[in-house]
């Protein structure tokens, strides 16, 4: 059972009309868990295929309890390292003895994001950072939801546990179901229109690419084969997270974004800040941060601050890469964002100190610029997600078949398209509509918050400064309408506290 098909839909509508049955807090998390066993069950019909996946999930809870009860350096040194090793060896990493593997046919899907979640509740007990006591009804929803086990969003435990365990659960108002309804709708677009002509088209340039082609024709097939994977995957993956997000919504949940326009970011770096957002903050959290710190206390010296920053990047994101898979490609895979995200981040700092911080941020605030990275930016995502979905022996074919030249245009023709595509994109502290008429922007900028209703204040400013309206979101809306219906701005800035949204 997929999450985009309709079975998936009536199977959560009937957990859905289940769950809010009763508004107890007991009552929903033993519906969420049978929820989550019938859809587990759908993996696979021999029982013992769910074997190895349950001494996972079992051992992953009594170290949660033994990191709980006591802080053993010791202790968590070897359930950290037993976690890890037992997630490799489940998932039959290439690089083990193929004879240490299990003999017969088991479930690992989900176990990526039960993995991550398993691991994030260990470290936070070992640090004291969490407080509640987990027990094997929480644990077991919070690691099998059904509604983020494939694909995720990667949930904290709190964040988990204080809606489930609300004592007086969340209102479902018409407004969240309509918003839960708009995501599932554009969510089954996404995967199975979009991203299903993306994969056919793909595919057809797979078929037709032979080294018979004009040149000119073999570099725009490449190009194709290249540039359509990345735009599938971003419309694949957040239209499953639309979905399941969507889902949640009519069960008083929020699960957190996973994507944020993440092709209109003008740097590597940014772009996972915008992709795969909650892995990219796991990551952040328990490896980046904790690595760079013990860099610097083991090397204190300032001059080295920036080597083993970068040092800490290339650690992250090539861990980002063994995550997805198994093979070699995915270990080149994490090389590739290793190293792009270690230049991107030297390049940022040379460039800084070069040019000075203020001409700096004048480079990367100017359009040209902007557009350049933009395209930069996607034809490198082009590059190394080659790694992600062929082999090195489906890629070799298709770069003797290519050529050097056909290889250079083909990757020349993503640059220059992607460059002048994105452009049109929002930039980082802005989403911009153009309208036909020349007049001055309006800009909408927080003021404060009012009172216990966290309602932002907002004024109104044109570009010029002049006309200025304060008010609440609301107060001001329909002034945004007006100006937009009667096209009397060149743009339209909205800015809140969590950065920003588009006004359309």
């Amino acid at each position: 059972m997929t999450i985009a098909s309709f079975t998936f839909l009536g199977f959560a509508l009937a957990v859905v009309l289940i769950y809010n049955c009763f508004s107890s807090a007991t009552w929903r998390m033993w519906v969420l868990l049978l929820a989550d066993l019938a859809f587990l069950s759908t993996f696979s019909h021999s029982v013992s295929a769910f074997v190895p996946l349950t001494v996972f999930l079992a051992c992953g809870f009594f170290a949660v309890q033994a990191m709980q009860r006591a802080h053993k350096e010791a202790s968590y040194l070897w359930i950290i390292g037993g976690t890890i090793l037992a997630f490799i060896w489940l998932k039959k990493y290439t690089f083990l003895p193929h004879d240490t593997f299990l003999q017969f046919a088991y479930t690992t899907l989900g176990l990526s994001y039960i993995f991550f979640r398993v691991m994030h509740m260990i470290i936070d007990s070992h640090q004291g950072s969490l407080n509640q006591k987990v027990g094997p009804l929480a644990y077991l929803n919070y690691t099998l939801n059904f509604t983020t086990l494939v694909s995720g969003p990667i949930q904290s435990y709190p964040a988990f546990i204080e809606q489930h365990l609300a004592p007086v659960r969340p209102p479902l108002t018409i407004i969240d179901m309509g918003n839960g309804l708009e995501r599932i709708v554009v969510g089954f677009f996404k995967v199975n229109v979009v991203a299903l002509v993306l994969s056919m088209i793909q595919n057809q340039a797979i078929n037709a690419l032979s080294s018979s082609q004009p040149l000119a024709t073999r570099a725009l097939t490449g190009a194709i084969i290249a540039a359509t994977y990345p735009v599938y995957l971003y419309y694949n993956f957040s239209g499953y997270t639309d979905i399941v997000i969507g889902i949640a919504r009519f069960m008083r949940i929020k699960l957190p974004e996973n994507f944020n326009r993440p092709f209109s970011t003008d740097n590597f770096l940014e772009f996972w800040n915008h992709w795969h957002m909650t892995l990219s903050g796991w990551l952040k959290e328990y490896v980046y941060n904790p690595l760079l710190k013990s860099l610097m206390r083991r090397y204190p010296s300032p001059r080295a601050e920036l080597s083993l920053g970068v040092i800490a990047f290339f650690v992250t994101f090539f861990l980002i890469g063994i995550w997805h898979g198994r093979t070699s490609e995915f270990l080149f895979y994490g090389v590739l964002l290793g190293i792009g995200v270690s230049v991107n981040k030297l390049y940022q700092v040379k460039m800084a100190k070069s040019l000075g911080k203020k001409q700096y941020k004048a480079l990367a605030n100017n359009w040209m610029y902007q557009a350049l990275c933009r395209g930069l930016n996607f034809t490198f995502f082009a590059f190394y997600l080659l790694w992600f979905w062929s082999t090195w022996k489906d890629l070799g074919k298709m770069a003797n078949t290519l050529g050097p030249s056909a290889q250079l245009l083909g990757w020349s023709l993503i640059f220059i398209v992607s460059t002048i595509v994105f452009r049109s994109l929002a930039g980082r502290s802005c989403q911009r509509l153009s309208c036909a008429m020349g007049r001055p922007a309006l800009h909408l900028v927080p003021l404060r918050e009012n009172g216990l209703r966290h309602e932002p204040r907002l004024r109104l400013i044109g570009c010029d400064g002049a006309s200025q309206y304060t008010g609440s979101r609301y107060r001001l809306q329909g002034l945004l309408n007006a100006a937009a219906s009667n096209r009397s701005s060149e743009s339209i800035m909205l800015h809140t506290h969590g950065g920003s949204d588009r006004v359309e």
